[in-house]
């Protein structure tokens, strides 16, 4: 008599049943995937290798296949939480072993300022130099800025508007040309802030004087400073000629070059003179409709304190600042294999290459075929709850039945033993 059968049996099922279990204890972490116990019947080998009435010796374990299929995306409040959407993996190291593969998009900041896991392990990526230029190739450990972002001076300005065509001129009869005091002595006026070389703020105004039909003076002043002339007869720093249809200006067919004098803020700080400063009046009309401004722009900014950081579907990590500015840090890499289930668990919600994985292809996230990442959420487990307790069940009464398989052996076997 033979118990191998039964004896296999309780052993494929005692090790399914091992497979299960870890399933449903990892059903609530982040990036795991489910396995599954695949087995293979076992036969005895024929002397001459052929028979046709083989009865098999039972089944035996053939793999733990893990099944990388996409779990279900679940939002969180935690901007450095990462979730892959589609294929891919994060790789992370200590520094010392090798480069590690996780599905586990829990990061944080360690007290230096580099993206970590739970281990300690660093989220690898491509860094980006002083004017947030992604640096692609290198695989470094990626680091959150600490300093703020420098000042920008202003080096151009443009204006967007309409002046009203049906507005009378308002050039005084003697001069000066223009009261920034009276507003009788001009039509319309708005306003704009640049910065210096400091950063510092300075209050520009422009003010806009009909002299004759379809001819207007831009008139400036910098912090109530008259930029163009003296105070006491200030100077247009330009003038509009308009079309006949108040279409684009005739002239100035360039921007402007205005040297803006050094002036006093609000507070009563001293801000530095900002030379050639370039005035883009290309978009002014002179239509028969109400006075209004459009755009206005300027390129220039303040420094800025690091306020935020954000992580793009790519995988750029932007850098934002108390200024309103954001640069780039840096850049996630992703890798994916061929053959996912080649890959080696190593516990920690990570994986290690092997020879049946093939070599790593690497990605930026949104690449070919590697998936977006989702800043702010986590991918959950793919394991099916559900499904692995049928499973269970199943197992549950196959080990009953083996175990009957070898009673019923036993059962034979002494009814042999009591012939006479």
């Amino acid at each position: 008599m033979s118990f191998q059968q039964g004896l296999s049996g309780l052993n494929a099922s005692s090790k399914n049943l091992e497979v299960i279990g870890n399933n449903i204890a990892n059903a609530n972490t982040y990036g795991a995937k489910t396995s599954r116990a695949e087995f293979n019947a076992v036969y005895a080998t024929a002397l001459n290798g052929s028979g046709t009435n083989a009865v098999g010796i039972g089944t035996s374990l053939s793999a733990v296949a893990q099944q990388f299929t996409q779990g279900n995306v679940s939002t969180t409040e935690n901007p450095l939480d990462l979730a892959i959407n589609g294929p891919g993996f994060f790789q992370v190291s200590d520094g010392k072993s090798p480069v590690t593969f996780s599905r586990n998009g829990q990061f944080k900041v360690d007290r230096e300022g580099f993206l970590v896991n739970n281990g300690q392990e660093q989220l690898q990526g491509y860094a980006a130099d002083g004017n947030g230029v992604i640096q692609p190739g290198q695989l470094v450990p990626l680091q959150l800025p600490t300093g703020g972002i420098d000042p920008n001076p202003s080096t151009r300005a443009s204006l967007e508007m309409n002046l009203d065509s049906r507005k009378a001129v308002t050039l005084p009869p003697v001069p000066p040309l223009i009261d920034f005091a009276n507003a009788t002595s001009y039509n319309n006026a708005t306003s704009l802030t640049v910065y210096d070389a400091k950063g510092q703020d300075v209050a520009m105004s422009f003010y806009f004087q009909k002299t004759a039909n379809d001819t207007w003076n831009v008139f400036a002043t910098a912090n109530g400073a008259t930029v163009g002339g003296t105070p006491a007869a200030p100077a247009p720093v330009t003038t509009i000629n308009f079309q006949s249809n108040g279409s684009a200006p005739i002239t100035p067919n360039a921007p402007v070059p205005m040297n803006i004098p050094a002036s006093f803020n609000s507070v009563g700080a001293q801000t530095e003179p900002i030379l050639g400063l370039l005035l883009d009046l290309s978009g002014a009309t002179q239509f028969g409709s109400a006075y209004g401004v459009t755009d206005i722009r300027q390129d220039g900014y303040s420094a800025g304190l690091l306020s935020s950081v954000s992580v793009e579907p790519n995988g750029v990590i932007m850098a934002r600042y108390s200024n309103g500015q954001s640069k780039p840090s840096g850049q996630i890499e992703l890798a994916n294999f061929r053959n996912p289930q080649g890959l080696q668990p190593l516990g920690d919600n990570a994986w290690g290459r092997t020879f049946a994985s093939g070599d790593p292809v690497y990605g930026v996230p949104g690449d070919g075929s590697m998936g977006v990442l989702q800043a702010g959420a986590l991918e959950e487990s793919n394991v099916d709850l559900t499904g692995e307790l049928v499973n269970m069940i199943t197992a549950q009464r196959i080990y009953q039945a083996n175990a009957q398989t070898i009673k019923t052996q036993d059962q034979v076997l002494q009814t042999l033993v009591n012939l006479r």
